[in-house]
């Protein structure tokens, strides 16, 4: 089969490079994006190998970027985009250019900064000293004219009196021969405005209350030069006397971080000094100005490359370090590798490898040899567009054992239809199948754009399954007939009234019986009939019952295709003792207990019902298939399982559905309850018998092709039964089968969210016709019409909002979780560990994203560390842990 339906066949290849082509030829393997290497140094330090400086000088390159990007984006300069296509990795001789751009960008953005944040610095002091000196000529102004405010401030100063008044100071004495021992001295600064209360409360406590403050509000915000942040500050100034409280006050005002400014005494020097501050501040202006520009004019021409460096650089980067894996031989002169390729692409390898040795102008063509190996190969699956967002559910839940069934392509399929049984709604799947078009349409500048919004990339990347779900919505709204909370009536109803007005209007619990005259005996030809959009009596037992048995009948088929699709892995892998063991257990285990009920349910909708032509009759034959005696699909299957029948009440109805139904029911079930054993303990023992026909023979066993052959001459992953312990083998397989027979109790019963969901759409897209639109529609004149704008402008955005995104939302993890845990785990056949993707070593640039070098150093050389982090001890104790796990589940359940 395809690779469609499988992953890629793998091949390992040794790789032979020139060391002088070596560069080139990975840079074009990198491209391609086909080739996983293996780590052939894996003993090596980091940082003790071959081509560590190189990757060292990237990782500067990398800091130094960051930086401009760090000032582009503070700055708001927009970064331009790529134009076309991604750049090439440039030539290991344009790293010393690229290094010097980078360093002299660095250099001159650095000074740059330096020089704008001195003369930053010198502004805000320039600017608080002119509020200081504003603010305190307002002080002495207030008191201009009198003569006694210096003698009763410092008498307030020396006074033991606490009543009395402090009053303000005038700066001066009015006596020139006045003692200068009464001088009141003082000192003037600014401080953060937050910190005022506590700066007046520690001044007032530790001077005891011998100086005298006054503060005001500067009212527009300084900027700090350090943070670039506007903060907020007042200007003060505190008379005092004495060099012990001066002392004092400059200890508390440097504690407050507060800063203070020389202020001269007499209004004459003041404004002198104010006219020299407004000048320097005029000067400071032109500099600073200047100064932004040029770092303007800096950042912007970083910012039309910067975008093209990270992804020139990260790719130098990448390329060192899968050189870093590579091996040299004992010349010194040529490097050896080896990588798992496709085999398909071959061809197409060689040839990037030939262009590579072109491009580096070696003499010396590439050497690609294919390796026999028993090793078990990467999974690699090929995507496009299309099927890469399908690929990627399923990669969440785990990434299947090389060349197991690949179940991306019927997820195509199942994933949107089982969102579109919760999600029924023609209108509302419109609206979601209009927005995934709009997105596939505009595909190219949408690209383009390359927007930065992390849940916008989210509904850009699945916008293949957006318009697959809306699609499908819209068919299953079809068929519940169910647009916006109300039918569509294409065909006629099939039901007729055959009810006056009066009883209509009397009767408001007036049910759809088919079984009389009302109903025409033909169904409606597409989908559920209009007429029960009005039957508000039994309307939600009728969808009740019609959706919850359409939620068991997809879920039993849903599971029974998974198991089948592990027949095909046991097929293709030639593990016949997973056939009889394994496979054909589980689909009589499911087939005969679920499937089962299925069956009857069908039997049930097939047997009973409407008898046209008898209606009311009392004919015991035909009240035998009325709908009066049809059975209780629940009631039956766990009287099944519990071995036990009621006698039916009614003794007009017959006990059972079909002759025979009692003995059928127990064979199956003891069939099925067989199976469990078959399953827990029929591989263990061919694995016992085989390792002990192994130990009387000594050579390969009996069963080896059978678990271990090749398919296709293709390398498949060794079982690892014949080195395994036998304790480990009844661990695993113990897991194994309570983990299917719980599951297929559970799962089935979680398959009734597909009822759950779609009835709770359903009606709250009811509420919401019912509690807005309703009215509005019911509003009369012109002012009904302006009710009306406003009530669907509401209506439209819940519909939006809620019912179309939320539930969406909801509906598509719900899907999620059936696919994970319903439909995924039945068909693979990989370990117990969920392996986790082998990624392939490449460099092209992704949509709005760059190939980010630390994913290449975990995830290039993936195949090593799945060997180490699945050693035999470590699988042990997870094989451990996890069934005590499900035995503790299996004993919650009963």
């Amino acid at each position: 089969m395809g690779s469609l339906f499988r992953s890629e066949e793998m091949t390992l290849c040794q790789l032979f490079l020139q060391s002088e082509a070596a560069y080139a030829c990975v840079s074009e393997l990198g491209e391609l994006g086909l080739v996983q290497f293996r780590d052939l140094n894996p003993d090596v330090n980091a940082f003790q190998r071959k081509f560590v400086n190189e990757v060292r000088r990237c990782d500067e390159m990398e800091r130094k970027l960051r930086y401009l990007e760090k000032e582009i984006r503070r700055d708001g300069i927009p970064m331009l985009e790529i134009p076309g296509e991604c750049p090439e990795a440039p030539q290991p001789r344009e790293m010393i250019d690229l290094e010097a751009t980078f360093e002299k960008l660095e250099n001159e953005l650095r000074e740059v900064n330096q020089n704008a944040e001195a003369l930053k610095r010198n502004y805000l002091e320039l600017t608080e000293l002119k509020h200081i000196l504003r603010k305190t000529q307002v002080f002495f102004d207030e008191h201009e004219g009198g003569a006694n405010t210096t003698e009763s401030m410092t008498r307030a100063l020396i006074s033991d009196d606490p009543n009395r008044h402090m009053g303000h100071v005038q700066l001066g004495l009015r006596d020139k021969q006045e003692s200068l021992e009464f001088l009141p001295c003082f000192v003037a600064g600014v401080i953060l405005r937050e910190r005022i209360p506590a700066f007046e409360r520690m001044l007032w406590r530790a001077c005891r209350g011998n100086v005298f403050l006054r503060q005001a509000e500067i009212d527009t915000p300084l900027e700090d030069p350090s943070s670039s942040d506007q903060v907020y500050k007042s200007v003060f100034i505190i008379f005092f006397q004495g060099d012990q409280l001066k002392t004092r006050v400059k200890k508390i005002c440097e504690g407050f971080r507060a800063t203070l400014y020389p202020c001269p005494e007499s209004p004459a020097d003041r404004r002198e000094m104010a006219m020299g501050v407004m000048t320097r501040i005029e000067d400071l202006n032109t500099v600073l100005g200047q100064t932004q520009d040029h770092r303007h004019r800096v950042l912007v021409a970083a910012a039309k490359n910067i975008k093209n460096w990270f992804v020139k650089v990260r790719k130098i980067k990448a390329i060192y370090h899968t050189l870093n894996l590579f091996n040299l031989d004992v010349t010194q002169k040529c490097l050896i590798a080896e990588c798992w390729v496709p085999a398909l692409d071959m061809e197409t390898i060689q040839l990037a490898l030939r262009r590579g040795t072109e491009r580096s102008g070696s003499s010396v063509p590439p050497i690609l040899n294919r390796m026999e190996t028993i090793e078990d190969p990467p999974t690699y699956n090929r995507t496009n567009k299309f099927t890469s967002a399908f690929q990627h559910l399923i990669y969440a839940y785990g990434v299947a054992t090389y060349r197991e069934v690949n179940p991306a392509p019927y997820t195509v399929i199942t994933f949107p239809f089982l969102f579109a049984v919760m999600f029924g709604d023609l209108g509302h799947g419109a609206i979601m199948a209009a927005f995934g078009f709009w997105m596939c349409y505009k595909e190219k500048p949408l690209q383009a754009k390359k927007i930065d919004s992390e849940i916008w990339n989210i509904f850009f990347g699945g916008r293949y399954i957006i318009l697959l779900m809306g699609l499908f919505s819209m068919y299953t709204g079809l068929i519940y007939n169910d647009i916006f909370s109300k039918s569509l009536n294409i065909f006629g109803s099939s039901w007729r009234n055959n009810y006056d007005g009066s009883t209509l209007q009397s009767n408001q619990l007036l049910q759809l019986n088919p079984d009389s005259k009302d109903y025409l005996q033909y169904p409606y030809p597409f989908g559920i009939d209009p007429v029960w959009q009005l039957a508000e009596a039994n309307k939600i037992i009728f969808m009740n019952g019609y959706k919850m048995k359409i939620s068991i009948i997809i879920g039993v088929f849903h599971m029974l295709f998974g198991v089948c699709l592990s027949l095909w892995n046991h097929l293709y892998f030639k593990r016949r003792i997973s056939i009889y063991v394994e496979f054909i257990p589980q689909i009589l285990f499911l087939s005969l207990l679920f499937f089962y009920m299925v069956l009857l349910m069908f039997i049930k909708w097939t047997t009973y019902g409407a008898t046209p032509g008898h209606f009311g009759s009392q004919d015991p034959e035909i009240v035998k298939t009325s709908a009066f005696c049809a059975p209780s699909i629940l009631i039956t299957f766990i009287n099944m399982m519990l071995f036990k029948h009621d006698k039916n009440t009614r003794p007009q109805c017959d006990d059972f559905m079909f002759s025979g139904q009692m003995f059928i029911q127990k064979l199956f079930v003891i069939v099925a309850l067989l199976c469990v054993p078959i399953m827990l303990f029929g591989k263990p023992y061919f694995i016992m018998r085989e390792q002990k026909q192994r130990a009387r023979q000594g050579h390969q066993p009996v069963e080896g092709n059978a678990e271990n052959g090749t398919a296709g001459g293709a390398p498949v992953p060794a079982s690892g039964h014949h080195d395994e312990e036998i304790t480990e083998v009844f661990i695993h397989q113990a897991i194994h089968t309570i983990e299917f027979v719980l599951g297929s109790v559970s799962h089935t019963a979680s398959y009734l969210r597909l009822w759950a969901l779609s009835l709770a759409h359903a009606q709250l897209a009811e509420v919401a016709w019912n509690m807005l639109l309703r009215k509005g529609l019911m509003s009369n004149d012109y002012q009904g019409g302006i009710f009306l704008y406003v009530v669907f402008a509401g209506w439209a955005a819940i519909s939006v909002s809620i019912l179309v995104l939320m539930e969406g939302l909801s509906a598509f993890l719900h899907t999620l979780r059936l696919h994970w845990y319903g439909h995924t785990p039945n068909q693979y056949i990989s370990s117990i560990q969920i392996q986790i993707q082998n990624h392939l070593f490449q460099l092209r640039c992704q949509h709005n994203t760059f190939l980010e070098c630390q994913n290449i150093n975990n995830n290039v050389n993936s195949t090593t560390a799945s060997k180490k982090s699945h050693s035999p001890e470590k699988n042990r104790r997870n094989k451990h842990s996890r069934l005590f796990f499900v035995f503790s589940q299996f004993f919650i359940f009963f």
